[in-house]
């Protein structure tokens, strides 16, 4: 039994690494034509070597009675994909077979993808009971989606002239943490492959890749570890109990998913009916994939500055609300979807109305107060310090409020431009700052400090002013040690960006301050934004911006919590003793 196992786990080694091989040569590299009868012989016989590998895998379980319905639920979906396959090929049929195979052979592949995919969701689930330490593989998936981005963003098929390593570094951390920020033109440079690869890493950046994996692990097994739960439960700062966490991770990516997809056809509806603009879906899809995650990729080399795109407001209101319902985060969603369907619950009820006061949580209202009240901050600042400069061109007063409101939305981590940033003002650039420095809610797509750690530092100032042991909001307190998190992330923050400001003014000393603590600024709270002097950054400031926009999207902090949470703590106190503060 155990020469078994060992050759049945040999055999699942084997097969993922020409599944993995076979997807990186055919989608990697251009097709050329004396090479094509390879595919030819490779594709077909892979797909088989799976089948049967799984059949032999359901028998034997079957056989030991061991309940495991992965390798008979890939059986359905491997078959599936063979008969939509030979559809495809009748209904499509070409010269010859091989002809009609070669040319329709997407479906094979694009499901073959997709089935690597649960593959990896299956072996992230082997990790939750091998290694328990939540921040770290936090911190880790990040790292490996970084890292492949770069490996797929260097094939021969992701460009149209070929990137060096550096740069391919440069955009998969961006689009991995979310930022934006390019040093190559996504729209020329890369080919819709590369651009394909570039939105599904920033789709996992958005959303992380566990909840992903997490996700269709628990899908396609039908349930869920204890540790699992743990795992997702520190991720995702869920309060929920455990037998809850995993529901809420199904609710979250289905959420996220349906949004993007409402956003995508909204956009799509957006676009002028020309073509200025090329392949409209894939367009709608990528912008609004990007919108939700507060990525800040696009299709236009101007990005939405672009000629066509600058005065379509209804365009730009609709990525403002995409950006916003990712921006605020998933667990302020589902709270005010909770409140809202109780009280139309209670409209229709004469008796028995549910009790409703305490359903908005304490947090919902901070990030929605302050998440507000930023907005509206920033929008009238643009307004008005703005008004000789990017709004000029904007003849009306709807034009110039919709561009002013999108810099104050964008600023927030989203990191598109439908304005020049080399042209602001000086105060409006260092009220960007400010905004960008802020950043996103928690448990969201965004970065920066967060509106939760804002709002608790700045009504921190004011009780300790009135001489008050705590911060009370209502009939409620704020826990101390939230209160220590918020002063401690703002800190860590300003001493990494002052860092990297330092670092980049020894490096590229030929720029200014400004467009330095701009570009430092947009990084490390995942903005993405610049003054448009990213792509004549020398490589070490690259390197520099690499390693800020990852801890900008990890936080610093769940780092070294990670690395120094189980260091043994004393059960003893020392006596306590007043230092002299200001």
């Amino acid at each position: 039994m155990w020469n078994k196992v060992r050759l049945s786990s040999l055999a699942v080694l084997f097969l993922d690494l020409g599944l993995v091989i076979f997807l990186i040569y055919d989608f990697g590299f251009k097709d050329y034509q004396d090479l094509r009868q390879y595919k030819l012989i490779v594709l077909p016989t892979l797909v088989l070597a799976l089948i049967l590998f799984n059949l032999y895998k359901y028998r034997l379980f079957k056989r030991q009675r061991k309940s495991n319905i992965s390798p008979k639920i890939n059986l359905y979906y491997l078959s599936l994909l063979v008969i939509v396959e030979v559809v495809t090929i009748i209904s499509d049929f070409e010269i010859s077979l091989f002809d009609s195979f070669f040319n329709l052979r997407y479906v094979i592949e694009y499901g073959l993808l997709f089935y690597f995919f649960i593959r990896i969701s299956f072996l992230v689930r082997k990790i939750y009971a091998i290694y328990f330490n939540p921040a770290i593989l936090f911190v880790g998936s990040f790292a490996i989606i970084a890292l492949g981005g770069t490996f797929l963003l260097m094939l021969p098929a992701s460009t149209t002239h070929g990137i060096s390593f550096i740069d391919a570094l440069f955009t998969a951390t961006s689009a991995t943490s979310v930022t934006g920020l390019i040093v190559v033109d996504t729209a020329k440079d890369f080919t819709s492959f590369g651009q394909t690869v570039i939105m599904v890493v920033f789709q996992l950046g958005g959303l992380g890749m566990l909840t992903f994996t997490s996700f269709f692990a628990y899908f396609f097994k039908t349930g869920s570890s204890f540790r699992e739960s743990l795992y997702m439960k520190d991720i995702m700062g869920n309060n929920d109990e455990l037998g809850g966490i995993m529901k809420r991770v199904m609710q979250v990516v289905a959420f996220s998913l349906l949004v993007e997809a409402l956003g995508a056809v909204l956009i799509y509806t957006s676009l002028p009916n020309s073509d200025t603009i090329p392949n409209q879906g894939f367009f709608a899809v990528f912008h609004a994939v990007s919108a939700y995650c507060n990525a800040g990729f696009s299709l236009e080399s101007m990005g939405l500055y672009d000629i066509n795109l600058r005065f379509n407001y209804y365009l730009q209101w609709i990525l403002m609300a995409l950006i916003i319902f990712g921006g605020l985060g998933y667990h302020i969603a589902f709270n005010v979807i909770q409140y809202v369907k109780r009280f139309i619950t209670n409209l229709f009820r004469s008796k028995n109305k549910i009790f409703i006061s305490r359903v908005i949580l304490l947090n919902t209202k901070i990030v929605l107060y302050t998440s507000a009240l930023l907005i509206v901050c920033g929008t009238g600042f643009f307004l008005i310090s703005e008004q000789h400069t990017n709004l000029i061109e904007h003849t009306t007063w709807f034009g110039k409020l919709t561009t002013s409101l999108f810099s104050s939305v964008t600023a927030r981590t989203a990191g598109f431009n439908t304005v020049d940033y080399a042209n602001f003002s000086i105060p409006g650039i260092l009220f960007m700052i400010f905004l960008m420095w802020i950043g996103a809610s928690p448990a969201s797509t965004g970065g920066g400090i967060k509106t939760t750690t804002f709002a608790i530092a700045t009504l921190n100032v004011f009780f300790v002013a009135k001489d008050q042991p705590y911060i009370e909001i209502g009939t409620r307190r704020i826990a101390a040690q939230s209160v220590r998190r918020a002063f401690a992330i703002m800190a860590i923050s300003l001493a990494s960006i002052g860092t990297g400001i330092l670092f980049l003014l020894i490096f590229n000393p030929e720029f200014s301050l400004l467009q330095i603590a701009f570009e430092v600024f947009s990084a490390f709270s995942t903005v993405g934004v610049s003054m448009g002097i990213t792509a004549s950054l020398s490589d070490l400031s690259k390197l520099v911006l690499i390693l800020l926009m990852f801890l900008g999207r990890i936080g610093l902090l769940n780092l070294m919590i990670g690395l120094l949470k189980n260091v043994s703590q004393a059960d003893y106190s020392y006596p306590e003793e007043n230092i002299l503060i200001n």
